[in-house]
Protein backbone atom coordinates (compact mmCIF):
# COMPACT_ATOMS: atom_id res chain seq x y z
CA UNK A 1 0.00 0.00 0.00
CA UNK A 2 1.36 3.40 -1.01
CA UNK A 3 0.40 6.99 -0.30
CA UNK A 4 -1.57 8.27 -3.30
CA UNK A 5 -1.17 12.01 -2.65
CA UNK A 6 1.68 14.43 -2.17
CA UNK A 7 1.29 16.00 1.25
CA UNK A 8 3.13 18.99 2.65
CA UNK A 9 4.06 19.83 6.22
CA UNK A 10 0.85 21.87 6.57
CA UNK A 11 -1.52 19.31 5.03
CA UNK A 12 -2.74 17.90 8.38
CA UNK A 13 -5.12 20.19 10.27
CA UNK A 14 -7.01 19.50 13.50
CA UNK A 15 -9.93 21.77 12.67
CA UNK A 16 -13.05 19.65 12.12
CA UNK A 17 -15.77 19.78 14.77
CA UNK A 18 -17.94 17.17 13.03
CA UNK A 19 -15.49 14.26 12.98
CA UNK A 20 -15.97 11.59 15.65
CA UNK A 21 -13.17 9.14 16.38
CA UNK A 22 -15.26 6.75 18.53
CA UNK A 23 -18.80 6.51 17.20
CA UNK A 24 -19.24 3.29 19.17
CA UNK A 25 -19.56 5.39 22.32
CA UNK A 26 -23.15 6.13 21.30
CA UNK A 27 -24.34 2.53 21.94
CA UNK A 28 -22.09 2.35 25.02
CA UNK A 29 -23.74 5.39 26.61
CA UNK A 30 -27.20 4.21 25.56
CA UNK A 31 -26.50 0.91 27.32
CA UNK A 32 -25.28 2.77 30.40
CA UNK A 33 -28.62 4.57 30.46
CA UNK A 34 -30.89 1.62 29.68
CA UNK A 35 -29.20 -0.78 32.12
CA UNK A 36 -29.44 1.70 34.97
CA UNK A 37 -25.75 2.57 35.35
CA UNK A 38 -26.41 6.30 34.96
CA UNK A 39 -29.36 6.27 37.37
CA UNK A 40 -27.44 4.24 39.96
CA UNK A 41 -24.47 6.61 39.78
CA UNK A 42 -26.81 9.52 40.46
CA UNK A 43 -28.60 7.71 43.28
CA UNK A 44 -25.90 5.80 45.15
CA UNK A 45 -22.67 7.83 44.80
CA UNK A 46 -22.36 10.80 47.14
CA UNK A 47 -19.04 12.32 48.19
CA UNK A 48 -20.59 14.44 50.93
CA UNK A 49 -18.30 17.27 52.02
CA UNK A 50 -15.31 17.71 49.70
CA UNK A 51 -12.07 19.67 49.99
CA UNK A 52 -12.86 21.37 46.68
CA UNK A 53 -16.42 22.66 46.73
CA UNK A 54 -17.23 21.78 43.10
CA UNK A 55 -15.65 18.31 43.15
CA UNK A 56 -18.81 16.59 44.34
CA UNK A 57 -21.13 18.31 41.86
CA UNK A 58 -22.56 16.53 38.81
CA UNK A 59 -20.97 13.22 39.81
CA UNK A 60 -23.10 11.19 37.42
CA UNK A 61 -21.87 13.09 34.34
CA UNK A 62 -18.25 13.07 35.51
CA UNK A 63 -18.22 9.34 36.22
CA UNK A 64 -19.95 8.57 32.92
CA UNK A 65 -17.20 10.57 31.20
CA UNK A 66 -14.65 8.30 32.89
CA UNK A 67 -16.55 5.17 31.78
CA UNK A 68 -16.68 6.46 28.21
CA UNK A 69 -12.94 7.12 28.23
CA UNK A 70 -12.20 3.67 29.67
CA UNK A 71 -14.27 2.06 26.90
CA UNK A 72 -12.05 3.93 24.44
CA UNK A 73 -8.95 2.40 26.05
CA UNK A 74 -7.84 5.28 28.29
CA UNK A 75 -5.34 4.14 30.92
CA UNK A 76 -4.64 7.50 32.57
CA UNK A 77 -6.65 10.52 33.62
CA UNK A 78 -5.16 12.65 30.83
CA UNK A 79 -6.24 10.04 28.26
CA UNK A 80 -9.88 10.79 29.12
CA UNK A 81 -9.54 13.91 26.99
CA UNK A 82 -10.17 11.74 23.94
CA UNK A 83 -13.92 11.99 24.55
CA UNK A 84 -13.75 15.80 24.22
CA UNK A 85 -12.19 15.83 20.77
CA UNK A 86 -13.91 16.61 17.47
CA UNK A 87 -17.63 15.98 17.39
CA UNK A 88 -17.86 14.11 20.69
CA UNK A 89 -19.04 17.20 22.54
CA UNK A 90 -21.83 17.53 19.98
CA UNK A 91 -22.80 13.89 20.38
CA UNK A 92 -22.81 13.95 24.19
CA UNK A 93 -23.86 16.40 26.84
CA UNK A 94 -21.75 17.38 29.88
CA UNK A 95 -18.40 15.93 28.83
CA UNK A 96 -15.90 16.96 31.49
CA UNK A 97 -12.22 17.81 31.14
CA UNK A 98 -9.55 15.46 32.54
CA UNK A 99 -8.42 18.05 35.10
CA UNK A 100 -11.95 18.32 36.48
CA UNK A 101 -12.33 14.54 36.62
CA UNK A 102 -8.97 14.12 38.35
CA UNK A 103 -10.02 16.65 40.96
CA UNK A 104 -13.19 14.63 41.62
CA UNK A 105 -11.46 11.24 41.72
CA UNK A 106 -9.00 12.49 44.33
CA UNK A 107 -11.94 13.19 46.65
CA UNK A 108 -12.88 9.49 46.72
CA UNK A 109 -12.13 7.39 49.78
CA UNK A 110 -12.25 3.57 49.93
CA UNK A 111 -15.76 3.92 51.35
CA UNK A 112 -16.87 6.02 48.39
CA UNK A 113 -15.32 3.42 46.07
CA UNK A 114 -17.59 0.82 47.68
CA UNK A 115 -20.51 2.97 46.51
CA UNK A 116 -19.24 2.41 42.97
CA UNK A 117 -19.02 -1.31 43.73
CA UNK A 118 -22.69 -1.20 44.64
CA UNK A 119 -23.42 0.39 41.26
CA UNK A 120 -21.48 -2.42 39.59
CA UNK A 121 -23.30 -5.25 41.37
CA UNK A 122 -26.74 -3.67 40.94
CA UNK A 123 -26.33 -2.86 37.25
CA UNK A 124 -24.99 -6.29 36.27
CA UNK A 125 -28.41 -8.06 36.52
CA UNK A 126 -29.88 -5.53 34.07
CA UNK A 127 -26.98 -6.12 31.65
CA UNK A 128 -27.46 -9.88 31.93
CA UNK A 129 -31.19 -9.54 31.27
CA UNK A 130 -30.57 -7.24 28.31
CA UNK A 131 -27.91 -9.27 26.54
CA UNK A 132 -27.98 -12.78 28.06
CA UNK A 133 -24.54 -12.55 29.65
CA UNK A 134 -25.25 -15.56 31.91
CA UNK A 135 -27.48 -18.63 31.50
CA UNK A 136 -30.92 -18.47 33.12
CA UNK A 137 -32.03 -22.02 32.26
CA UNK A 138 -30.62 -23.62 35.38
CA UNK A 139 -27.18 -24.29 33.91
CA UNK A 140 -24.18 -24.12 36.21
CA UNK A 141 -22.50 -20.77 36.78
CA UNK A 142 -18.90 -20.48 37.97
CA UNK A 143 -17.56 -17.92 40.41
CA UNK A 144 -13.82 -17.36 40.01
CA UNK A 145 -11.84 -15.26 42.46
CA UNK A 146 -8.20 -14.23 42.29
CA UNK A 147 -5.92 -11.28 42.92
CA UNK A 148 -3.17 -9.64 40.93
CA UNK A 149 -0.39 -7.22 41.74
CA UNK A 150 -0.24 -4.06 39.63
CA UNK A 151 3.24 -2.56 39.93
CA UNK A 152 3.59 1.14 40.70
CA UNK A 153 6.76 3.19 40.80
CA UNK A 154 5.90 6.53 42.42
CA UNK A 155 6.94 6.77 46.05
CA UNK A 156 3.92 8.94 46.87
CA UNK A 157 1.36 6.29 45.85
CA UNK A 158 -0.70 5.69 48.98
CA UNK A 159 -1.23 2.02 49.75
CA UNK A 160 1.67 0.89 47.58
CA UNK A 161 3.76 -1.78 49.27
CA UNK A 162 5.72 -4.90 48.45
CA UNK A 163 3.73 -8.01 47.65
CA UNK A 164 4.39 -11.41 46.12
CA UNK A 165 4.05 -11.80 42.36
CA UNK A 166 4.82 -14.71 40.06
CA UNK A 167 6.51 -13.90 36.76
CA UNK A 168 7.59 -16.69 34.39
CA UNK A 169 7.07 -19.20 37.19
CA UNK A 170 9.30 -17.35 39.65
CA UNK A 171 8.16 -15.77 42.91
CA UNK A 172 9.40 -12.26 43.56
CA UNK A 173 8.52 -9.15 45.51
CA UNK A 174 7.15 -6.17 43.60
CA UNK A 175 5.94 -2.83 44.85
CA UNK A 176 2.35 -2.17 43.87
CA UNK A 177 -1.35 -2.36 44.64
CA UNK A 178 -3.37 -5.57 44.72
CA UNK A 179 -6.89 -5.72 43.25
CA UNK A 180 -9.08 -8.63 44.35
CA UNK A 181 -11.55 -9.55 41.61
CA UNK A 182 -14.42 -12.03 41.34
CA UNK A 183 -16.00 -13.00 38.02
CA UNK A 184 -19.10 -14.87 36.85
CA UNK A 185 -18.99 -17.13 33.81
CA UNK A 186 -20.35 -20.31 32.27
CA UNK A 187 -19.41 -22.48 29.29
CA UNK A 188 -19.98 -20.37 26.14
CA UNK A 189 -20.54 -17.29 28.33
CA UNK A 190 -17.44 -15.07 28.68
CA UNK A 191 -16.69 -13.83 32.21
CA UNK A 192 -18.12 -10.61 33.62
CA UNK A 193 -16.83 -8.87 36.73
CA UNK A 194 -19.12 -9.18 39.74
CA UNK A 195 -16.88 -7.54 42.34
CA UNK A 196 -13.55 -5.72 42.52
CA UNK A 197 -11.73 -4.30 45.54
CA UNK A 198 -8.41 -2.50 45.63
CA UNK A 199 -6.03 -3.43 48.44
CA UNK A 200 -2.50 -2.61 49.51
CA UNK A 201 0.23 -4.55 47.76
CA UNK A 202 1.18 -6.42 50.93
CA UNK A 203 -2.39 -7.67 51.50
CA UNK A 204 -2.70 -11.43 51.79
CA UNK A 205 -4.26 -12.87 48.65
CA UNK A 206 -7.11 -14.48 50.57
CA UNK A 207 -7.94 -11.50 52.80
CA UNK A 208 -11.65 -10.72 52.53
CA UNK A 209 -12.25 -13.57 50.08
CA UNK A 210 -15.13 -15.15 52.01
CA UNK A 211 -17.02 -11.83 52.13
CA UNK A 212 -16.47 -11.18 48.43
CA UNK A 213 -17.58 -14.71 47.53
CA UNK A 214 -20.78 -14.29 49.57
CA UNK A 215 -21.55 -11.02 47.78
CA UNK A 216 -20.75 -12.53 44.39
CA UNK A 217 -23.03 -15.53 44.93
CA UNK A 218 -25.84 -13.13 45.85
CA UNK A 219 -25.13 -11.13 42.68
CA UNK A 220 -25.19 -14.32 40.59
CA UNK A 221 -28.65 -15.17 41.95
CA UNK A 222 -29.89 -11.68 41.08
CA UNK A 223 -28.49 -12.17 37.58
CA UNK A 224 -30.75 -15.18 37.07
CA UNK A 225 -28.40 -18.05 37.98
CA UNK A 226 -31.02 -20.56 39.13
CA UNK A 227 -28.85 -23.67 38.99
CA UNK A 228 -25.68 -24.80 40.69
CA UNK A 229 -23.04 -22.20 41.48
CA UNK A 230 -19.46 -23.47 41.81
CA UNK A 231 -16.71 -21.36 43.36
CA UNK A 232 -13.22 -21.95 41.93
CA UNK A 233 -9.98 -20.60 43.33
CA UNK A 234 -6.34 -21.43 43.92
CA UNK A 235 -4.55 -22.28 47.15
CA UNK A 236 -4.68 -18.76 48.59
CA UNK A 237 -8.44 -19.14 48.95
CA UNK A 238 -8.66 -22.80 49.99
CA UNK A 239 -9.65 -22.03 53.57
CA UNK A 240 -12.31 -23.55 55.80
CA UNK A 241 -13.94 -20.10 55.99
CA UNK A 242 -14.43 -20.00 52.21
CA UNK A 243 -15.76 -23.58 52.16
CA UNK A 244 -18.20 -22.84 54.99
CA UNK A 245 -19.40 -19.73 53.16
CA UNK A 246 -20.07 -21.75 50.01
CA UNK A 247 -21.97 -24.42 51.92
CA UNK A 248 -24.02 -21.86 53.85
CA UNK A 249 -25.12 -20.17 50.62
CA UNK A 250 -25.86 -23.39 48.76
CA UNK A 251 -22.87 -23.24 46.42
CA UNK A 252 -20.32 -25.94 45.65
CA UNK A 253 -16.58 -25.34 45.65
CA UNK A 254 -13.49 -26.45 43.76
CA UNK A 255 -10.46 -25.16 45.64
CA UNK A 256 -6.76 -25.87 45.69
CA UNK A 257 -5.43 -26.68 49.17
CA UNK A 258 -1.98 -25.80 50.42
CA UNK A 259 0.13 -28.94 50.46
CA UNK A 260 0.82 -30.33 53.92
CA UNK A 261 1.76 -33.68 55.42
CA UNK A 262 -1.88 -34.80 55.69
CA UNK A 263 -2.51 -34.16 52.00
CA UNK A 264 0.77 -35.81 51.05
CA UNK A 265 -0.21 -38.83 53.13
CA UNK A 266 -3.65 -39.00 51.45
CA UNK A 267 -2.07 -38.86 47.99
CA UNK A 268 0.48 -41.54 48.88
CA UNK A 269 -2.35 -43.85 49.95
CA UNK A 270 -3.85 -43.86 46.45
CA UNK A 271 -3.13 -47.21 44.77
CA UNK A 272 -1.40 -47.40 41.41
CA UNK A 273 -4.42 -49.08 39.85
CA UNK A 274 -6.60 -46.06 40.74
CA UNK A 275 -4.82 -43.70 38.35
CA UNK A 276 -6.54 -43.01 35.02
CA UNK A 277 -4.74 -41.44 32.02
CA UNK A 278 -6.28 -38.16 30.88
CA UNK A 279 -6.06 -36.22 27.65
CA UNK A 280 -3.15 -33.85 28.09
CA UNK A 281 -0.79 -32.06 25.71
CA UNK A 282 1.29 -34.81 24.12
CA UNK A 283 -1.18 -37.63 24.83
CA UNK A 284 -1.41 -40.31 22.11
CA UNK A 285 -3.38 -43.51 21.56
CA UNK A 286 -1.54 -46.85 21.53
CA UNK A 287 -2.04 -48.23 17.98
CA UNK A 288 -2.08 -51.84 19.23
CA UNK A 289 -4.21 -51.66 22.37
CA UNK A 290 -6.10 -48.41 21.85
CA UNK A 291 -5.13 -47.31 25.35
CA UNK A 292 -4.38 -43.67 26.03
CA UNK A 293 -0.71 -42.99 26.62
CA UNK A 294 -0.38 -39.72 28.49
CA UNK A 295 2.06 -37.91 30.71
CA UNK A 296 -0.86 -37.07 33.00
CA UNK A 297 -3.03 -39.29 35.17
CA UNK A 298 -5.85 -38.55 37.56
CA UNK A 299 -7.32 -40.18 40.68
CA UNK A 300 -9.40 -39.21 43.67
CA UNK A 301 -9.75 -39.97 47.35
CA UNK A 302 -11.67 -38.65 50.33
CA UNK A 303 -10.19 -35.97 52.54
CA UNK A 304 -11.36 -34.04 55.62
CA UNK A 305 -10.42 -30.45 56.36
CA UNK A 306 -10.08 -29.68 60.08
CA UNK A 307 -11.04 -33.20 61.20
CA UNK A 308 -10.72 -32.34 64.91
CA UNK A 309 -12.83 -29.17 64.81
CA UNK A 310 -16.53 -28.93 65.62
CA UNK A 311 -17.32 -28.45 61.93
CA UNK A 312 -15.12 -30.77 59.83
CA UNK A 313 -15.54 -30.58 56.06
CA UNK A 314 -15.28 -33.87 54.17
CA UNK A 315 -15.21 -33.90 50.38
CA UNK A 316 -13.31 -35.28 47.40
CA UNK A 317 -9.60 -34.72 46.93
CA UNK A 318 -8.92 -35.01 43.20
CA UNK A 319 -5.28 -35.39 42.25
CA UNK A 320 -3.67 -34.95 38.86
CA UNK A 321 -0.10 -36.16 38.45
CA UNK A 322 2.20 -35.20 35.61
CA UNK A 323 5.52 -36.80 34.75
CA UNK A 324 8.41 -34.56 35.65
CA UNK A 325 10.78 -33.59 32.85
CA UNK A 326 14.22 -35.13 33.11
CA UNK A 327 17.49 -33.79 31.75
CA UNK A 328 19.02 -35.61 28.81
CA UNK A 329 20.82 -38.89 29.53
CA UNK A 330 18.99 -39.28 32.85
CA UNK A 331 17.71 -42.71 33.84
CA UNK A 332 13.88 -42.57 33.87
CA UNK A 333 13.20 -46.22 34.65
CA UNK A 334 11.27 -45.04 37.72
CA UNK A 335 9.46 -41.88 36.56
CA UNK A 336 9.03 -39.01 38.99
CA UNK A 337 5.65 -37.32 39.23
CA UNK A 338 4.47 -33.84 40.10
CA UNK A 339 1.15 -33.84 41.95
CA UNK A 340 -1.58 -31.18 41.67
CA UNK A 341 -4.63 -31.62 43.88
CA UNK A 342 -7.85 -29.75 44.52
CA UNK A 343 -10.69 -30.19 46.99
CA UNK A 344 -14.28 -30.25 45.74
CA UNK A 345 -17.78 -31.21 46.79
CA UNK A 346 -19.24 -31.23 43.27
CA UNK A 347 -20.89 -34.39 41.94
CA UNK A 348 -19.06 -34.42 38.59
CA UNK A 349 -17.09 -37.47 37.60
CA UNK A 350 -13.37 -37.22 38.24
CA UNK A 351 -12.29 -36.20 34.74
CA UNK A 352 -15.08 -33.64 34.32
CA UNK A 353 -14.31 -32.15 37.73
CA UNK A 354 -10.66 -31.78 36.71
CA UNK A 355 -11.59 -30.10 33.42
CA UNK A 356 -13.97 -27.71 35.15
CA UNK A 357 -11.41 -26.84 37.79
CA UNK A 358 -8.67 -26.10 35.27
CA UNK A 359 -11.10 -23.75 33.52
CA UNK A 360 -10.56 -21.43 36.51
CA UNK A 361 -7.82 -19.98 34.32
CA UNK A 362 -10.54 -18.03 32.49
CA UNK A 363 -10.14 -15.29 35.09
CA UNK A 364 -6.66 -14.69 33.70
CA UNK A 365 -8.25 -13.57 30.42
CA UNK A 366 -10.11 -10.88 32.39
CA UNK A 367 -6.84 -9.79 34.00
CA UNK A 368 -5.19 -9.67 30.58
CA UNK A 369 -8.03 -7.52 29.25
CA UNK A 370 -7.77 -5.09 32.15
CA UNK A 371 -3.98 -4.85 32.00
CA UNK A 372 -4.18 -4.29 28.24
CA UNK A 373 -6.61 -1.44 28.86
CA UNK A 374 -7.61 0.74 31.81
CA UNK A 375 -5.48 -1.09 34.39
CA UNK A 376 -2.26 -0.61 32.45
CA UNK A 377 -1.70 2.01 35.15
CA UNK A 378 -3.26 3.00 38.44
CA UNK A 379 -3.20 6.66 37.52
CA UNK A 380 -3.43 8.58 40.80
CA UNK A 381 -1.28 8.96 43.87
CA UNK A 382 -4.41 8.77 46.03
CA UNK A 383 -5.57 5.29 47.05
CA UNK A 384 -9.27 6.23 46.97
CA UNK A 385 -8.96 7.57 43.44
CA UNK A 386 -7.32 4.34 42.29
CA UNK A 387 -10.04 2.30 44.03
CA UNK A 388 -12.67 4.33 42.16
CA UNK A 389 -10.74 3.83 38.92
CA UNK A 390 -10.80 0.05 39.48
CA UNK A 391 -14.56 0.01 40.12
CA UNK A 392 -15.26 2.12 37.03
CA UNK A 393 -12.96 -0.18 35.04
CA UNK A 394 -15.08 -3.16 36.10
CA UNK A 395 -18.29 -1.37 35.04
CA UNK A 396 -16.77 -0.51 31.65
CA UNK A 397 -15.65 -4.13 31.21
CA UNK A 398 -19.20 -5.36 31.77
CA UNK A 399 -20.59 -2.74 29.37
CA UNK A 400 -18.16 -3.93 26.69
CA UNK A 401 -19.23 -7.54 27.23
CA UNK A 402 -22.86 -6.44 26.89
CA UNK A 403 -21.94 -4.55 23.74
CA UNK A 404 -20.35 -7.68 22.26
CA UNK A 405 -23.32 -9.89 23.12
CA UNK A 406 -25.77 -7.53 21.40
CA UNK A 407 -23.90 -7.86 18.09
CA UNK A 408 -25.14 -11.47 17.80
CA UNK A 409 -21.64 -12.38 16.62
CA UNK A 410 -20.19 -15.49 18.25
CA UNK A 411 -16.67 -14.34 17.41
CA UNK A 412 -17.08 -10.91 18.97
CA UNK A 413 -18.93 -12.32 21.97
CA UNK A 414 -15.75 -14.15 22.97
CA UNK A 415 -13.33 -11.48 21.72
CA UNK A 416 -10.75 -9.68 23.84
CA UNK A 417 -11.42 -6.16 25.05
CA UNK A 418 -8.87 -4.65 22.66
CA UNK A 419 -10.66 -6.30 19.73
CA UNK A 420 -14.01 -4.91 20.86
CA UNK A 421 -12.56 -1.41 21.18
CA UNK A 422 -11.05 -1.64 17.71
CA UNK A 423 -14.11 -3.06 15.94
CA UNK A 424 -17.11 -1.63 17.80
CA UNK A 425 -15.99 1.53 19.62
CA UNK A 426 -13.17 3.10 17.61
CA UNK A 427 -15.39 3.54 14.55
CA UNK A 428 -14.70 6.90 12.84
CA UNK A 429 -17.72 8.90 11.74
CA UNK A 430 -18.81 12.30 10.47
CA UNK A 431 -21.73 13.95 12.21
CA UNK A 432 -24.34 15.63 10.01
CA UNK A 433 -27.77 17.09 10.74
CA UNK A 434 -29.84 17.23 7.52
CA UNK A 435 -33.29 18.65 8.34
CA UNK A 436 -32.16 18.68 12.00
CA UNK A 437 -31.97 14.88 11.99
CA UNK A 438 -28.66 13.61 13.43
CA UNK A 439 -26.87 11.22 11.07
CA UNK A 440 -23.51 9.51 11.58
CA UNK A 441 -21.76 8.82 8.29
CA UNK A 442 -19.55 5.77 8.88
CA UNK A 443 -16.73 4.38 6.71
CA UNK A 444 -17.86 2.45 3.65
CA UNK A 445 -16.66 -1.20 3.64
CA UNK A 446 -16.04 -1.20 7.41
CA UNK A 447 -15.10 -4.88 7.98
CA UNK A 448 -17.40 -5.22 10.98
CA UNK A 449 -20.34 -3.16 9.72
CA UNK A 450 -22.83 -6.03 10.09
CA UNK A 451 -22.00 -6.44 13.78
CA UNK A 452 -22.08 -2.69 14.36
CA UNK A 453 -25.41 -2.32 12.56
CA UNK A 454 -26.92 -5.13 14.64
CA UNK A 455 -25.66 -3.47 17.81
CA UNK A 456 -26.90 -0.03 16.73
CA UNK A 457 -30.36 -1.41 15.98
CA UNK A 458 -30.52 -3.24 19.31
CA UNK A 459 -29.69 -0.22 21.47
CA UNK A 460 -31.77 2.30 19.52
CA UNK A 461 -34.94 0.23 19.17
CA UNK A 462 -37.49 1.10 21.89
Amino acid sequence: MKVSHSFSATSALFDDDNLVSHAGLVPVMELARSTGVAALLAKRVDLGTTRVASAGANLEAKLLTVIAGLCCGADSIDDLGIVRSGGHRRLFDRVYAPATIGQTLREFTPGHARQLNAVMTRSLPAMCARAGLLPTNGARVFVDIDSLLRPVYGYQKTGASYGHAKIAGRELLRRGLSPLIATLSAPEYPPVIANAWLRAGRAASGAGAATMIAQTIATARRCGAAGEITVRADAAYGSAEVMATCQRLGATFSLVLRTNTAITRAISAIGEDAWTPVVYPGAVTDPDTGALISDAEIAETTYTVRPLSSHPITARLIVRRVKAHHPADTDTLMPAWRYHSFFTNTTDDTITADINHRAHAVIETVFADLIDGPLAHLPSGVFGANAAWLALTAISHNLMRTLAALTSSARLRAARGATLRRTLVAVPARLARPARTPILHLPRHWPWHHAFTTLWTAVNTP
